[in-house]
């Protein structure tokens, strides 16, 4: 019997948002704080080749374009001013009527509310948030809690496997035991059925192709929020 906390687990991209939030973060930065750095933008499309073909893992390649339109070292308080209006741009136009719904219910339900996202914590906490949740494990920054942000990720990058990961030691620092607690999960992409295998209550929401077929394998419900 599961008399622990109870815990809603929500992937952020095009689970909770409409659009992938990743690109627009770095684009809006440059517009905000270095708009001569958007000449720059061919390069970071090498980049994103880059991955495509596996020449750069998806580690590096968030840190060198994070690089060329943030620069490699920022002082937190300078960028601070435009995260927090990044994070006004999404709640207000790129969040999912059916998924602020949903948060709602789980609230309504006792259940801790938490983002796992392969974003960065910078922006997504402001955005978690502005939202009404409790907990944000996402991607690190190398100078978290330092005045200033290095494009360089501390940890693991917040994705697949990893993120399960990231989930299971917050659970253990914590002192939360896996037995005991009752777990909810959301996602759209396929990369998180970890997560999904690992919560009682797995749910494909807005899931693309593969993320569906697979839900109708292992009979997760499909949410189109």
């Amino acid at each position: 019997m599961q008399t622990g906390p109870r815990i809603a687990i929500y992937d952020m991209d095009r689970t909770i948002t409409v659009r992938g939030t990743y690109a627009a973060f770095l684009v809006h930065m440059a517009v905000s704080i270095a708009p001569w750095r958007l000449i720059l933008l061919p390069v970071v499309g090498l980049v994103m080749l880059g991955y495509v073909l596996r020449f750069v893992d998806r580690r590096r390649a968030k840190e060198l374009n994070q690089a060329l339109l943030m620069g490699r070292r920022v002082s937190r308080a300078r960028i601070l001013p435009a995260v927090e209006a990044y994070a006004d741009k999404v709640v207000t136009g790129n969040i999912r009527a059916g998924a602020l719904a949903q948060i709602a219910q789980d609230r309504a339900d006792g259940c801790q509310l938490m983002i796992a996202s392969a974003s960065y914590r910078l922006y997504v906490e402001p955005i978690a948030r502005r939202l009404g949740f409790d907990h944000v494990i996402a991607t690190d920054h190398f100078t978290q809690g330092m005045d200033y942000v290095r494009a360089r990720i501390a940890g693991e990058n917040c994705y697949d496997v990893a993120k399960l990961r990231m989930i299971r030691a917050w659970m253990a620092a914590q002192g939360i035991d896996r037995a005991q607690a009752f777990v909810r999960a959301y996602s759209d992409h396929v990369t998180d059925a970890p997560m999904l295998d690992f919560a009682d209550e797995g749910h494909a929401a807005n899931p693309h192709g593969p993320l569906r077929a697979l839900a109708a394998e292992r009979g997760w419900p499909v949410l189109d929020w």
